[in-house]
Parts: structure tokens; C-alpha cells; sequence
């Protein structure tokens, strides 16, 4: 006879994306339906969109910055060994060709190379940018390397500079995310 399976341990990169901004309300979401325990792992660029002391307030742990003297706790190799899941959201175009590509500018994408399991990127950005084949071929190669690339939900926003309402891919909504997640923790 087994148990409940066990919360599951979520680590959730977040990136410099104006998405970033509402990460405490897809935090909430995911812990309200599905429980467990949340760190946030935050890109330099991110923390300038949103503090990482307000990410706090949704998160039970939140690393951001890359001093060395963090690494102790905050390596890459143990991150990823302390959680069953990685999220990133938003997942900007800079992250996706660091992961297609392998490479390790930043803490997140070291994890991201560090994980015994497949990442999990939502894509948000400008239509220009999705619509680029380099960026495409990307998301192809992310998802050839076994990591799962959720397609971007095409958002309407007012863009201040063009004076115009534009559709872009943005992440789903924290109730769509939840779902994606709850599909991942079951298989």
C-alpha cells in the first residue's frame, strides 16, 4: 500500500520579462491547488522588474544575485537536487537560446543544465522576437532535448511606445500554468 505522493519541491526560475511582475499571483495559484514547496530563483534582470522581498512574500525561499558567498546553499548542482520540478516563468528569448544552447551565463541557466529532469518554460515576450526562426529554432531544440516548451498564449496589451494595442505570446494564465503542472506531477 503507498502513501499520498509527496508535496512536490517546485523551484521556479524567473527572468527579466514585465511577466515577472505578477510571478506572486501564479505562486499563489500553485500553492493553493497543489501544495508543496516554492524557491525562487531570480535573474538579475528580473529583480529589476520586481523585488525579490516581494517574490518572498508568495515563495518560501527566493535566491537572487550571484555572489559566490551564496553558493553553499545556492550552488547550481544543489538547487537542482533539492527540487522534483523546474518552472521557468516567464521564460524570455536570453534563457531559451542559453538552454537550447547550453550554455551557463547565469545561475538559472547553470541550473537549468544542472537538473536530472526536463525543465519547463513559458515563453513571454514581443511578437517580433517569437516570430524570429533563431528563436524558433530554440524551442525546437529545447524540446528535442526532452525539456517541455508551453506555447505562449497570444495576450492583447497597450504598447506605450507604438500609442496602439499589440497581440504578443504571453504565459498562460495562473489557472492554465496549474494545470501544465498538475499534468507533469502525475505522469
Amino acid at each position: 500500500m503507498t502513501g499520498p505522493a509527496p508535496a512536490p519541491r517546485v523551484l521556479v526560475g524567473a527572468t527579466g520579462s514585465i511577466a515577472v511582475s505578477s510571478l506572486p499571483s501564479y505562486l499563489g495559484a500553485l500553492r493553493e491547488r497543489i501544495g508543496g514547496s516554492y524557491t525562487v530563483l531570480m535573474t538579475h534582470t528580473a529583480t529589476q522588474f520586481i523585488p525579490p522581498q516581494t517574490v518572498g512574500l508568495a515563495a518560501d525561499r527566493v535566491v537572487a544575485g550571484e555572489a559566490t558567498e551564496d553558493w553553499p546553499t545556492d550552488r547550481p548542482s544543489r538547487l537542482a537536487a533539492d527540487h522534483d520540478l523546474l518552472l521557468v516563468l516567464p521564460a524570455t528569448a536570453n534563457i531559451l537560446a542559453a538552454a537550447a544552447a547550453g550554455a551557463a551565463p547565469n545561475r538559472l541557466a547553470t541550473v537549468i543544465l544542472a537538473v536530472p529532469y526536463p525543465a519547463v518554460f513559458f515563453p513571454h515576450m514581443g511578437t517580433p522576437m517569437w516570430r524570429k526562426p533563431a528563436l524558433q529554432r530554440n524551442v525546437a531544440q529545447l524540446r528535442a532535448d526532452g525539456h517541455q516548451v508551453v506555447e505562449p498564449v497570444w495576450h492583447d496589451s497597450y504598447d506605450v511606445a507604438a500609442q496602439t494595442m499589440v497581440s504578443h505570446p504571453a504565459i498562460p494564465s495562473p489557472e492554465e500554468v496549474v494545470t501544465v503542472v498538475e499534468k507533469l506531477l502525475a505522469e
